[in-house]
């Protein structure tokens, strides 16, 4: 299961669903959530701490608390978006850095007690409905936790299982929670995706697989009027990539735009599925624009951030044959802080625009280097296409 347990973890947030809280609780954590999605984490999870102390029996409030601090540090390595997950099925995400130590341990009490009071809940009633999703999602999270943060496969292979499990048990409880259908469905798209011996193995275990009806279960819950419901929807923005369904994602992503307007991500993250599907003109255009919206916005960037903006507007403009442009971008992307799979696929770039001049020198030389880093950071698609050009 190295093939899934990354991949899984981006499309697992379970930021808050249907508990059973107090009318302030449940106030708090919807606002917690919206805060979230507009990228506004430290309010989120100031937020999500009112919200517990409104219901110190609120499971799902606890959890939303840890998906902040989660989010927090995954926002701060700067893997937050599609490009970090297409393509990697084939390999865990490992840790770039260790996460700060208060951090993770708030993550780890905060997840802990959403555990101890949907177990206590199942002890007392062990059909209780919402327990049981309480339960797989809180473990779902820890799963996506230890795949992203902690680099730790196994880890999160055992507690995907559970949350699996757990989230199989509430479909069979009540068919209508639909909301369920986002860990059930994200690992059975994944297990469909495996190469033979390790779908098999995963069916051993207790998996099921189906890619069509994986992805049906997740787009039921996009639909659902549960509280994951636009996790759901940031699931099918990456899923629907893999697919090649861009004018599905493109959808999805018109919506997010629209519902946070101060998430400048969705924005990046609609240029990047224009550029994907080949529409070089929409992509400049939509990070031309999302560039000019946010250019006053002082909260923090994720990091890399810039760096990336200024890579995928370059590729735009190279496809679009204006080569001077392009070089701007692309040297000035490589010259601001950055992943190095970003990095590499700049100098991807500027290799195929030496290439297009005649400077077969020079296009070396690019190529050469964004195999290197393209390698040193699990990006070896991009590396392949470099030493096809290469040769």
């Amino acid at each position: 299961m190295r093939r899934g347990a990354s991949f899984a973890a981006v499309l697992s947030l379970a930021c808050a669903a249907d508990a059973r809280g107090n009318p302030e609780s449940v106030a708090l954590r919807a606002r917690a959530s919206i805060q979230i999605y507009n990228l506004d984490r430290d309010q989120a999870i100031e937020t999500f701490r009112q919200a517990i102390a409104a219901d110190s029996q609120d499971a799902a409030a606890y959890r939303g608390l840890a998906t902040g601090l989660w989010l927090s540090i995954t926002f701060r390595r700067g893997n937050m978006t599609v490009d970090d997950y297409l393509g990697r099925v084939t390999k865990p995400i490992g840790p770039s850095s260790a996460a700060p130590s208060e951090s993770a341990k708030a993550f780890t009490d905060a997840v802990e007690r959403a555990l101890a009071i949907a177990r206590q809940r199942i002890a007392v009633n062990p059909r209780d409905t919402d327990a049981h999703y309480q339960l797989g999602a809180a473990v779902g999270l820890r799963a996506s936790y230890s795949a992203t943060v902690e680099g730790s496969v196994l880890g999160a292979f055992r507690a995907a299982r559970e949350a699996y499990d757990e989230h199989e048990k509430v479909l069979e409880l009540d068919p209508r929670r639909k909301d369920a259908g986002l860990i059930v469905g994200t690992y059975r798209y994944i297990v469909s995706a495996l190469a033979t011996p390790l779908r098999w193995m995963a069916y051993v275990v207790g998996f099921g697989g189906g890619k069509e009806r994986g992805l049906k279960m997740v787009e039921e819950a996009a639909v659902y009027g549960g509280d994951n419901q636009e996790d759901a929807r940031f699931a099918l923005i990456l899923l629907y990539n893999r697919e090649r369904r861009y004018d599905d994602a493109l959808r999805e992503l018109a919506i997010l735009r629209e519902r946070y307007p101060r998430n400048r991500l969705v924005w990046l993250e609609t240029g990047s599925t224009q550029l994907r599907a080949g529409r070089a003109a929409e992509a400049e255009r939509v990070l031309n624009e999302g560039l000019a919206r946010f250019v006053n916005d002082r909260r923090q960037r994720m990091f890399g951030e810039d760096a990336l903006w200024l890579y995928k507007r370059g590729a735009a403009r190279a496809a679009l044959g204006r080569s001077a442009e392009a070089q701007g971008d692309l040297k000035q992307a490589l010259s601001t802080e950055g992943r190095k799979w970003v990095y590499g696929r700049s100098h991807l770039e500027l290799g195929k625009l030496a290439l297009k001049a005649g400077a077969r020198a020079a296009a070396r030389q690019e190529l050469e280097t964004a195999i290197a880093l393209c390698e040193s950071d699990n990006d070896q698609a991009v590396a392949d296409e470099a030493k096809r050009l290469l040769r």
